[in-house]
């Protein structure tokens, strides 16, 4: 066939295309409906993977898996835009990796709300002023983000969901490398790249100035003589700056998990983690004996952190994840003798496992 008939079977497809996600808004839109009567969630993480999943399992190429995952990611956001212009809150503004995480798990048909910090994020989703909440939780690299894990303690906010983000970041300037005296960035972006700093920015000749987002850096930088910024690509295109070295962080596979905050977490999957914070008598094996009951009831731990309990000195906190959902009959089980067992517990939400 020649080009011009490839080209109008295309065109035909695209007809076809077109009609046919018409037709499956039109139905998003009864499931609004149906949903308003029974004051469903109108984002549903358990929906969300089950949609993902049964795409990836119809495909039978030539389309990569991710490409139909990123369609889909536009397509359910549209949905959703349908029955709610729904308000996303994440840290700092556009061109962040915070940013770029919630378009990643959103897609880019809802509303999203920059915030000055991490506790404003979880403020604006318990004020009501948003519905969800995307906020870092781990670096591959420099470990847990305590400002989240500090709030996810007092907040009666939900962890809904989770999605990891590949970061890569780099310097930007309106002057060359050797000029710069100064540099701003997030202080987990300065400890990602720590080694590249001391090696072509040292501290006897640029100040390291921490703020609170990559974009606050970005902007900065953008305002001063001979300054730069550690941020995101995106970041040197909104604020008119130069990149002038890509990929500075010291370790390749650097990668952020991100938590979705909500009033509530989500349904079983079936393939489900749970998150957990807990604090212990001070005895001896007290930690070894809180894990007990995970080890008895056949549950795998994936993550385990502690964190100062700032009320009181030499006392602590220790965050859990756990493959399973807290519905499930054998974590349900743990968690009743665990709770039987510690100081406190507390349970920061069951969501679907990342794809």
């Amino acid at each position: 066939m020649d080009l011009s008939k490839l080209r109008h079977n295309i065109d035909a497809i695209d007809e076809r295309i077109v009609d046919l996600l018409n037709d499956r808004a039109k139905v998003s839109l009864e499931i609004g409906k149906l949903k308003v009567k029974v004051n469903g969630e109108v984002y549903a993480p358990e929906r969300e993977r089950k949609v993902l999943e049964h795409v990836r399992a119809l495909n039978k190429g030539p389309m990569a898996p991710s490409a139909f995952d990123a369609i889909y990611r536009e397509i359910m956001s549209s949905s959703i835009s349908l029955e709610k212009r729904l308000r996303i809150a994440y840290l700092g503004a556009e061109g962040s990796n915070s940013h770029s995480a919630a378009v990643k798990k959103f897609g880019t048909q809802l509303t999203y709300v920059g915030c000055g910090s991490i506790a404003e994020v979880f403020r604006r989703v318990e004020d009501g002023d948003c519905d969800h909440g995307v906020v870092p939780i781990e670096n591959s690299v420099e470990g847990a983000v305590t400002p989240t894990a500090d709030l996810l303690v007092d907040s009666d906010l939900q962890v809904c969901s989770q999605l990891t983000l590949k970061i890569s970041h780099a310097v930007m300037a309106q002057c060359s490398l050797d000029k710069v005296r100064k540099i701003y960035s997030n202080p987990q972006v300065l400890a990602q790249c720590r080694n590249w700093l001391l090696a072509n920015l040292p501290p006897d000749r640029v100040k390291q100035v921490s703020v609170a987002s990559t974009t606050d850096a970005a902007r900065l930088a953008a305002g001063e003589k001979n300054a730069a910024a550690l941020a995101s690509a995106d970041c040197a295109r909104i604020y008119g700056l130069s990149i002038i070295k890509s990929n500075v962080q010291d370790i390749a596979h650097n990668a952020t998990r991100f938590f979705v905050i909500a009033g509530r977490d989500a349904r079983p999957t079936g393939k489900d983690r749970t998150s957990i914070v807990f604090s212990i008598k001070d005895r001896v094996g007290g930690l070894y004996a809180m894990l007990a009951p995970f080890a008895k009831n056949g549950i795998n731990l994936t993550r385990i952190e502690s964190r100062p309990i700032k009320k009181k000195a030499w006392d602590y906190y220790f965050f859990l994840d756990l493959q399973g959902h807290r519905e499930d009959k054998n974590v349900h089980k743990a968690l009743v003798q665990l709770e039987g067992m510690c100081k406190s517990l507390k349970i920061l939400g069951s969501y679907p496992e990342a794809l």
